[in-house]
C-alpha cells in the first residue's frame, strides 16, 4: 500500500507550476490575513514552503530546458 505521505507527495509532483503558484499565493494571503490558530499558522507555512519548492524546481527545469535549447542552437549555428 501506499503511504498519505507518498500519495500526497506524488500529488504535489503533478502539480503544474501555475496551481502551485496559485496556491502557493492563496496560502500566503491567509497567513497575511491572520486569525488562524497556531496550529493552522503553522501547517499553512509549511504547505507553502512544499509549493515554494515545486515552484522552485519546475522554474529550474524549464531554465535547464532553455538552456539546453540555446546551446543546441548554438552548435547548429556553428556548423
Amino acid at each position: 500500500m501506499t503511504s498519505e505521505v507518498e500519495q500526497t507527495a506524488a500529488r504535489d509532483e503533478a502539480l503544474g507550476y501555475e496551481q502551485a503558484r496559485d496556491e502557493l499565493i492563496e496560502v500566503v494571503r491567509r497567513l497575511e490575513a491572520g486569525g488562524t490558530t497556531l496550529e493552522e499558522s503553522l501547517a499553512l507555512w509549511e504547505r507553502g514552503e512544499e509549493l515554494a519548492g515545486i515552484c522552485r524546481r519546475r522554474l529550474d527545469g524549464a531554465r535547464a530546458r532553455l538552456d539546453a535549447a540555446l546551446a543546441e542552437e548554438a552548435e547548429t549555428g556553428q556548423e
